[in-house]
């Protein structure tokens, strides 16, 4: 099975998502709860996150972390290791407790940070186990709608910014704001390749940041590899000399992993022209 690319980056936002191995249940009370969340606050001191919308389910739990310093695989493996650990020692239980591969998708922040954040706090409200948020103790949305005492290492401020001026009148739009989410579309819906949430001038920036050498790693699954490379006629609308179209050349086949089928036809050359450029190029590397 292929593994999903990880894109890391000094700031990145992700939205994580992590599963009980097999569908199992990792929380199975109160305790267990409330000790996973000391260790997230463990993590976030440990690891330098930022945490800004968290809600525990039964199976399953989400986070919206931001990584100032591009650490999002070791912080993860640190907060699962350490809980797992935990919960089989207490339950008296072995194996694995959460699935490998948990689900990160990057977030562009001032476009989609808002609607990601109130999507995790409707969690248990689109579970049918409450008819509100604030019913629901085991996200953030209380603390951040100013209904309960918020934890050190929660932090709410940036999202409290964006409704008011004032702590009060943030808090108040801000619920407004979740309740109108109530029933609404999912933000995820304009994820592209399953991990990217964000503008296409985000996409591609990712692409052209933040992929290079992806290419190469088979493992990855090829769409999530390819994911906001410019297009054939980008690549190739302004060449004007024969130099600088073999380079291009080089460049949708190497690097931005179009096909010489598809290389070849936008362009007007054969397939064996194409492959005898990008041959030849690499052999003078």
């Amino acid at each position: 099975m292929a593994r999903p690319l990880r894109v890391k980056y000094p700031g990145a936002l992700y939205h994580i998502i992590v599963r009980g191995n097999a569908k199992q249940d990792i929380f199975l009370d109160d305790k267990d709860r409330r000790k996973f969340l000391s260790w997230l606050a463990n993590a976030v001191k440990t690891h330098n996150l930022v945490v800004y919308a968290y809600c525990l389910m039964s199976n399953h739990f989400h986070l919206l972390v931001e990584t100032p310093d591009s650490n999002i695989s070791e912080a993860m493996h640190d907060l699962n290791g350490n809980y797992s650990q935990w919960f089989n020692f207490r339950h008296g239980r072995v194996g694995h407790l959460v699935q490998d591969r948990f689900k990160a998708f990057v977030i562009e922040k001032e476009s989609y940070l808002l609607a990601v954040a109130r999507y995790i706090v409707l969690n248990a409200v689109r579970a049918g186990l409450v008819d509100h948020p604030h019913k629901w103790k085991w996200c953030s949305y209380n603390a951040t709608a100013g209904l309960t005492k918020t934890p050190s290492w929660l932090n709410v401020d940036w999202i409290l910014g964006n409704f008011g001026d004032t702590r009060a009148r943030a808090q108040k739009a801000y619920r407004r704001f979740v309740e109108d989410g109530i029933g609404g579309p999912d933000p995820h819906d304009g994820v592209e390749h399953d991990f990217i949430l964000g503008t296409p001038q985000f996409v591609h920036w990712i692409w052209d940041n933040h992929t290079a050498g992806s290419e190469k790693l088979k493992d990855h699954p090829r769409q999530q590899r390819i994911v906001g490379r410019p297009t054939l006629k980008e690549l190739f609308d302004t060449v004007t000399t024969l130099k600088e179209r073999n380079s291009a050349i080089c460049l949708a086949r190497l690097r931005c992993g179009y096909l010489n089928t598809e290389i070849a036809r936008h362009i007007g050359l054969s397939n064996s022209t194409i492959g005898k450029i990008v041959r030849g190029t690499y052999n003078r590397k």
